[in-house]
């Protein structure tokens, strides 16, 4: 049997795979446990919401701070801070960069941007997506891990 691809393991370790085989690698209720910790720090909090005919719990943000200095790192790596290589640029920012590209909220943390910004901003957000993981993880000097999830999310 091959071994399990970066895929997988995402799956595994975020909780969303129901494969019975495999539950002793599964992390439980990986989103309860970072809106707990989240909600814990202030950050969010939590909320019963009526959604017809049965109840949701919510986490709205309370401290905007948080979330705007967030958006301000995405802002500044594709602009003020743009390196013109995604090697060259820091890990953790461009992984930021990545997941929220792939959790569709870019938009949103362009949107007050002037236009031109907005118009810069996601041609390198294009140029990011444009690069091919592999070569980059063939790379002198990069974090092959990282573009693997990189190739991962952007299938």
């Amino acid at each position: 049997q091959p071994g399990e691809c970066v895929q997988d393991w995402i799956e595994l370790l975020s909780g969303e795979t129901w494969n019975p085989l495999k539950l002793k690698f599964q992390l439980r209720n990986v989103r309860e446990r970072l809106a707990k910790n989240l909600v814990e720090k202030g950050v969010l909090a939590t909320e019963k919401q009526n959604f017809l005919l049965f109840d949701m719990t919510t986490h709205p943000v309370t401290d905007t701070s948080t979330k705007e200095r967030v958006v301000k790192k995405v802002q500044d790596a594709v602009l003020s801070k743009w390196q013109n290589d995604p090697n060259r640029m820091d890990k953790r920012t461009l992984a930021l960069v990545y997941m929220a590209h792939a959790s569709d909220v870019l938009e949103n943390a362009f949107a007050p941007l002037s236009d031109d910004d907005y118009e810069l901003a996601m041609k390198r957000v294009r140029e990011l997506l444009d690069v091919d993981p592999d070569v980059e993880a063939q790379k002198q000097g990069c974090n092959e891990l990282l573009w693997a999830v990189v190739a991962a999310f952007l299938k």
